[in-house]
């Protein structure tokens, strides 16, 4: 048996089990009053740190937060690993919706998974907040009336780190690349924007996805090339395994700059200071951005893993959640559930504001729009205490941070 129908098995022992023990026309009224939510991530892989259980202790979080229980809605949480492959990624979702009754499918890393579970949600008509995922495209040529793309994108990264590298300097680059859509998505929106600013792109190249642990031959090549700038396309594990291998092949000693084009700050934590110090990244969240982003963490902290702080990807399952459960009270659950394009549209009606993100909204393509920020890594000295890892540097407006609504080619905007 495999581990995903045993996973399939054991929860609809579990679903059973508990509707068994009520009436029967009380179990009914719960279910008709209960929403589902799917977290469906990487719980033992890459992004394992980037997402995995902390996304969903964030989750469970924002049900907290939006007091689910005292307004009279119950909700349940289903976890599932998707192996960072499309194709079971595609079958848990079926599952989750067909047989398990799932109204929100949350979170998704793997620009390739999150583009096929968005089909798998739209075809089913329900709900799907991606926070993980890359790809810009999730707005544009593959935008859907049921996705909320919620937390970061190719086309912010490419512009924020992509941008502010270039000016200050680096105009010829070499790509490090993983080679799968998110890889190539944002090796294409960063090679725009060096492009657009006088630079020039003098090579790349594909490194397998997923299982790459050697970047050395890549890292030679990157050499060779003699470009200012390595750009550092990929995420979690590989972006880690590259700066650690690029500081002991001595690219940095020798004046290339690293550009982790995707760094969260749990590949910081695993980096140490000492080796990721001066590196400069973009987030959407930070824990100790504000008083709010701080009272946020605290309030999660003890169902983190590990002790580990949570991540933009993380905070965005959190704020997306909470979210989503507004429109759903304010659409009703019965109505949430019959429709998923009907709770987005809702979503996208309803001003968006919450610890993690402040004031933020949704746009017609199903962009979620909040600040970017651009953040240098600290050098040892300057850390105040745990997890006291960046310095900002610079903020790029909710309404500038993201691809503009006219140039993303999304069937559902008007021109």
């Amino acid at each position: 048996m495999t581990s995903l129908n045993r996973r399939s098995l054991i929860a609809a022992a579990a679903f059973g089990a508990g509707a068994g023990a009520l009436p029967i026309h009380r179990a009914r009224a719960q279910a008709a009053n209960t929403i589902r939510i799917g977290v469906l991530n990487d719980q033992s892989g890459l992004y394992r740190d980037v997402n995995g259980p902390g996304s969903v202790a964030c989750v469970r979080q924002a049900i907290a937060d939006f007091g689910a229980a005292a307004k009279g809605i119950n909700v349940e949480v289903l976890v599932a690993d998707h192996q960072n492959r499309p194709d079971v990624g595609v079958n848990i979702s079926r599952q989750w919706i067909d047989r398990d009754g799932v109204d929100l499918i949350i979170d998704v890393p793997t620009s390739s998974v999150a583009l096929a579970v968005a089909g798998v949600v739209r075809e089913k008509n329900k709900a799907y907040i991606n926070s993980s995922g890359a790809t810009s495209d999730l707005t544009g040529s593959a935008c859907s009336p049921n996705t909320v793309h919620w937390t970061y994108d190719t086309y912010m990264l490419a512009k924020s780190t992509g941008g502010a590298m270039v000016r200050a300097g680096g105009d010829t680059w070499f790509f490090i690349t993983a080679d799968y859509a998110f890889g190539h998505a944002l090796e294409r929106d960063t090679s725009a924007f060096i492009r657009a600013a006088g630079g020039r792109v003098l090579g790349s190249v594909r490194t397998p996805f997923p299982g790459t642990t050697d970047f050395s031959s890549f890292l030679v090549q990157a050499q060779a090339s003699r470009a200012k700038v390595v750009g550092l396309a990929n995420a979690g594990g590989d972006t880690i395994n590259s700066i650690k291998q690029a500081a002991e092949f001595g690219l940095t000693r020798r004046g290339v700059k690293l550009a982790a084009l995707l760094m969260f700050i749990s590949d910081v934590h695993a980096l140490g200071l000492a080796t990721a110090q001066g590196l400069v990244c973009t987030e959407t969240f930070y824990w100790d951005l504000n008083d709010r982003t701080r009272a946020f963490t605290q309030r999660v902290l003890p169902s983190m893993p590990q002790g580990l702080r949570p991540g933009m990807a993380q905070a965005g399952c959190y704020s997306g959640v909470l979210h989503y459960l507004k429109a759903v009270a304010d659409l009703g659950v019965a109505a949430a559930k019959a429709s998923g394009t009907d709770t987005v549209a809702r979503m996208k009606a309803m001003p968006a504001d919450d610890d993690a993100f402040g004031p933020g909204s949704i746009r017609a393509d199903g962009r979620k729009l909040h600040p970017a920020y651009l953040l240098e890594v600290k050098a040892p000295g300057e850390s105040r205490g745990a997890w006291d890892y960046y310095k900002p540097l610079q903020t790029t407006a909710a309404d500038e941070a993201f691809r503009p609504l006219s140039e993303g080619g999304c069937a559902l905007v008007r021109s």
